[in-house]
């Protein structure tokens, strides 16, 4: 797995896994120094231990994310809950996530769902469960368990990997039905809505991520992982390198923007990525989540949505505007012309505008 681009340099803060009073954290040694001190306490919440002379923090994605560790595909906790003889088994799955290239937060997820397999059957060899018994299985998830229709498509997933990916048992998995999934409307925000969020943010970096995220229809990851070299101020166009399911894209930088950019350029001189952390580094993706979530509190907005609303804003906006459907794919990188299309049943132009029948009485 790739490490993500640190805040801190691990060179200096010499990060260290371990465990310290029955408890996962990292060993953060540096030279004691109070402006070091409080940069980590800006970030994070370090603690100090006596006994051992150095800082620590506790063992999560933000603050392995920090200091630029491998993330955990799963904790201790899981292991320990595996038979032992099914946890080389275990082992071979994630292994053979990771030779496939899946993103970390894939390999987290079919993780924690074929390992759930693996606590039911307890000393059963999961190689040697039938089909028959995956069904009953399955039928617990959705009986007993109550699981929803996508935690039941990820479980299946999961274990329909391994099954055909590790064992190489192709298309045993065809007789199993799968729950009907709901279908969904992406949660957008109208155009007011977005002017509004834009407007009241009045720190030049937090209003450029917005601003660009809804200006492009990025994703969070993408935003964050924009480098100077990506951006053509000529062709006014970005690059967005190995976006979702790894692939390059070209998007429209927004003319608008464009004045402000250059400002924003000078006044914070980026060394690499166009948004950089306090201390250096690629911009934290929950540091990009809380600028919106402020945002969103300080404009008024009660609407239950994340940061990724923008992006869908974007593409729902673009479809009012006239904009092609198969062009809004291309620009958000949509593998299935399927996803783009669920865009026309929240556009006001496909909805609104339409008059009742009611009305013509």
């Amino acid at each position: 797995m790739e490490n993500t681009k640190p805040v801190f340099d691990k060179k200096f803060f010499a990060p260290e896994v371990a465990q310290h009073k029955d408890k996962n954290i990292i060993w953060i040694r540096f030279p004691k120094d109070a402006l070091l001190i409080a940069m980590l306490k800006s970030v994070t919440k370090p603690r100090w231990s006596q006994t051992q002379k150095s800082w620590y923090v506790t063992d999560n994605s933000f603050n392995r994310e920090l200091f630029g560790l491998d993330q955990k595909i799963v904790g201790k906790e899981v292991l320990l809950k595996i038979h032992p003889n099914n946890l080389e088994t275990f082992q071979k799955f994630q292994n053979q996530l990771i030779l496939k290239g899946f993103s970390p937060n894939t390999l987290r997820v079919y993780s924690i769902e074929f390992a759930q397999l693996l606590y039911i059957i307890k000393a059963f060899r999961v190689e040697e469960l039938t089909k028959e018994k995956l069904q009953s299985y399955f039928l617990y998830c959705i009986k007993e368990l109550q699981l929803s229709e996508n935690q039941i498509h990820s479980r299946i997933n999961a274990v329909k990997f391994y099954f055909e990916k590790v064992l190489h048992q192709d298309k045993m998995f065809f007789d199993i039905p799968r729950p009907k999934k709901p279908v969904l409307l992406p949660k957008a925000l109208n155009t007011t809505e977005i002017s509004k969020i834009i407007n009241i943010t009045e720190n030049p970096k937090h209003k450029l991520i917005l601003q660009l995220c809804y200006g492009m229809g990025l994703r969070v990851s993408e935003i964050v992982n924009i480098k100077i070299e990506h951006i053509d101020s000529v062709t006014m166009t970005v690059l967005i390198d190995r976006g979702k399911g790894k692939k390059d894209r070209m998007v429209n930088l927004p003319q608008s923007v464009l004045a402000e950019l250059r400002l924003y350029y000078k006044a914070f001189r980026p060394k690499e990525y166009l948004f950089e952390g306090q201390f250096g580094g690629r911009y934290a993706i929950r540091s990009a989540q809380a600028v919106f979530k402020a945002a969103m509190n300080k404009a008024g907005i009660r609407k239950t949505v994340g940061i990724h609303s923008l992006r869908h804003s974007y593409a729902t906006h673009l479809l009012e505007f006239g904009t092609d459907i198969s062009l809004i794919q291309k620009l958000m990188g949509h593998r299935d012309i399927k996803t783009t299309l669920g865009y026309t049943h929240v556009a006001d132009r496909t909805v609104s505008g339409v008059q009742s029948p009611l009305d013509k009485l």
